[in-house]
């Protein structure tokens, strides 16, 4: 069992298991490789002058297994709560459990909708459907949590990369009673 699922390793993804597996919990990223990003320039990423699409993706997942995240490129068919402590997630290679699922998939709520997770009309242009969340980044299903453009943040790599942080500090907050902070200091030389 792990402690966070993420479905989509895009910049919201990719950017929660960063902080969930950097926090020590057993991350799994579940991927279809479908990133909306894989088709983009970026000039606009705080912190990189400029970048191809695939490049930032596959910087963004080596940050992410540096800390332990394990990466597995597979279709999720469904998210299910069966159990009080945990949440079910059906894949084409089989089924995986953890205690907190973070759904990052783009622009599309395919699987929220197979799977009886609120949705709601989307406010940015190109896209019509989003996850129904609270400011947190919860849904309506317990322990499942939607971050990044399917959670109706801007397409931008930049606020979907913020935004899969900030439902991961919600997780780990959550998880280990007390509000998460992650921050490193220089050593002195």
């Amino acid at each position: 069992m792990y402690d966070v699922i993420i479905v989509g390793a895009g910049p919201a993804g990719a950017s929660a298991a960063l902080f969930t597996a950097k926090a020590g919990k057993k991350t799994l990223v579940l991927d279809n490789d479908q990133s909306m990003t894989k088709a983009a320039w970026v000039e606009n990423h705080y912190g990189v002058s400029e970048i191809e699409g695939p490049e930032l993706l596959k910087t963004g997942q080596e940050q992410a297994k540096k800390f332990g995240a394990e990466i597995v490129q597979t279709q999720v068919n469904q998210v299910k709560k069966e159990n009080p402590q945990r949440v079910t997630v059906e894949t084409e290679k089989g089924s995986y459990e953890a205690e907190h699922v973070i759904l990052t998939t783009g622009g599309n709520t395919k699987l929220a909708e197979a799977s009886g997770i609120n949705t709601t009309e989307g406010t940015e242009p190109r896209i019509k459907t989003i996850i129904d969340t609270d400011d947190k980044g919860k849904t309506n299903v317990e322990g499942v949590w939607a971050a990044g453009t399917v959670a109706g943040v801007s397409v931008h790599t930049i606020i979907t990369a913020g935004d899969g942080a900030k439902a991961a500090i919600n997780v780990l907050t959550e998880m280990n009673g007390e509000r998460y902070v992650d921050h490193d200091i220089l050593s002195k030389k």
